[in-house]
């Protein structure tokens, strides 16, 4: 996606023009980036490609708003398509409020050695095993770096909801991730 600024200008304004081209060459040049946030996003593949074609329907709508002096179009787009996967999702989510007390954050700290150990898909399938409210929360602030203030205003929760499922999030990886520290039964734990 090394384009100039000139090619990129060239593109928008070919989708601003309704140039069928312009918009299939947009199209894919960032599908697959885009397909891999909105699979991050969702639990199946037909969701995530669902909210990739709502978002590029936004992003043909909207490209008029899009300035090349002000940012980046692959970061305009990524937004996009993050917001369209998580509006997607909404209906969906749960949220369950508890107090998170700050001084349980170590309890579930994961060891970078542990993650740095897996490939990017067995961490991605892990990532796919939480609740839906707590992997989007999870993605939007481990992976995308949005801050609890952030995530609370675009999801319309507090704060305090934000952290526990994060908490939550990292807590749940924690026992996928690391052997031994399964906190799941298993058939042979479970009480008879």
């Amino acid at each position: 996606m090394d384009l100039s600024k000139k090619q990129i200008i060239k593109l928008v304004e070919g989708c601003i023009g309704n140039e069928r081209t312009a918009q299939e060459a947009l199209y894919k040049l960032f599908y697959a980036q885009m397909l891999r946030i909105c699979y991050r996003y969702l639990k199946t593949k037909d969701l995530a490609q669902e909210a990739l074609n709502i978002g590029f329907l936004k992003v043909f709508q909207n490209i008029n708003t899009f300035d090349a002096q002000k940012g980046d179009l692959g970061a305009w787009i990524c937004t996009i398509m993050i917001r369209t996967a998580i509006d997607q999702n909404r209906k969906e989510f749960k949220f369950f409020t508890e107090a998170y007390d700050d001084q349980d954050a170590d309890e579930f700290f994961i060891d970078p050695t542990i993650l740095s150990k897996l490939y990017a898909d067995d961490l991605l399938k892990s990532i796919q095993k939480l609740p839906d409210a707590t992997r989007v929360i999870f993605n939007l602030s481990v992976i995308d770096g949005y801050s609890h203030k952030e995530i609370s205003a675009q999801l319309q929760i507090t704060e305090g909801t934000s952290r526990w499922h994060l908490a939550e999030a990292k807590k749940k990886l924690r026992a996928l991730l690391v052997p031994g520290n399964n906190t799941e039964p298993t058939d042979n734990n479970k009480a008879k």
